[in-house]
């Protein structure tokens, strides 16, 4: 089990350099932990997929914020290490020089939970947990975790973990939300098993479940095709009516009642959710305390 706390929403790094520049970056770290977050995720590979990027920048401009502000010690970080294509993989030499290059760029001594991005078949598990496991012990890393395992790969890993004496995942991050819940067959069951906290990623569905996309309505965002294609499931329109009845019942949003389910659910710590201007935190922060018939009604309509 994690020893962390995550607070009630961890603040997503994957659009700084990207669709946040450096200020507006800033802006909303800023405007985050002064609202009381606690929990940043991030990654090594967010985000070599721009035109002039190399990876890293997300990592940089935290590290740059935090010290800037003095708030290191107040805040759960969390980075990852396989997807950047110039550190691919789980190989143990390759892990060993990116959670260097990661502190480096975070400007910090450590890492509160490091993630493998991606699992890597090609590599023995029993080699990179134990690559892992030599970071805990030398105080670069304090707990590892994993992002988008197989149920048999996060049993396996347990197993290994537990008959090698290495340090255990503790953490698992995921796809998750009210219009993706693929991992509830499988993965759910196994992360509730073995005692993980789940924090969920896409907790919004790319903003689909901020309410702003709705039959008919344009969207100006990088994310707006991904985000749209969920319209084409009318079980999701409903979703998006049903979303609207308890968020004005609460006199919230759509989008703090798409969390509020994700909170709902036994091992969930927190979601992730990202924003790229101080004026999309609000939402991502306010807690609504849904009652067990809301929870059971937005998921019965999008049940697997």
């Amino acid at each position: 089990m994690t020893a962390l706390d995550f607070g009630t929403t961890v603040l997503g790094g994957n659009v700084f350099g990207w669709t946040a520049d450096r200020a507006t970056s800033f802006a909303v770290l800023d405007a985050f932990v002064d609202a009381g977050g606690t929990a940043i995720d991030t990654a090594d590979s967010y985000s070599h997929w721009i035109e002039g990027n190399s990876g890293g920048e997300s990592e940089t401009i935290i590290g740059d914020w935090l010290a800037s502000r003095g708030r290191r010690d107040d805040l759960v970080i969390s980075t990852k290490v396989s997807s950047l294509p110039a550190r691919a993989g789980l190989a143990p030499a390759n892990i060993a020089a990116a959670v260097d290059d990661s502190l480096r760029r975070l400007r910090t001594d450590r890492i509160d939970v490091y993630f493998a991005h991606r699992d890597d078949p090609e590599v023995p598990q029993e080699d990179y947990l134990g690559a892992f496991d030599a970071l805990v012990k030398s105080g670069k890393v304090r707990e590892i975790g994993a992002s988008a395992f197989s149920a048999d790969r996060l049993r396996s890993a347990a197993a290994i973990a537990k008959e090698n004496g290495l340090t255990p995942f503790t953490v698992a991050q995921d796809e998750w939300s009210l219009v993706s819940r693929r991992i509830e067959a499988e993965v759910v069951p196994a992360i509730a098993e073995l005692g993980l906290t789940e924090i969920t990623y896409y907790s919004l569905a790319s903003g689909f479940l901020s309410g702003k996309y709705r039959p008919g309505t344009d969207v100006d965002s990088a994310r707006a095709p991904r985000a749209a294609a969920y319209l084409d499931q009318p079980r999701n329109v409903e979703l998006l009516s049903a979303l609207d009845e308890i968020a004005a019942a609460h006199g919230s949003t759509v989008a703090a009642v798409s969390l509020a389910w994700l909170r709902a659910q036994p091992v969930v710590g927190a979601p992730i959710a990202s924003a790229r201007t101080v004026d999309q935190l609000p939402p991502l922060l306010d807690v609504v305390e849904l009652d067990a018939d809301e929870v059971e009604r937005l998921g019965a309509i999008t049940a697997p």
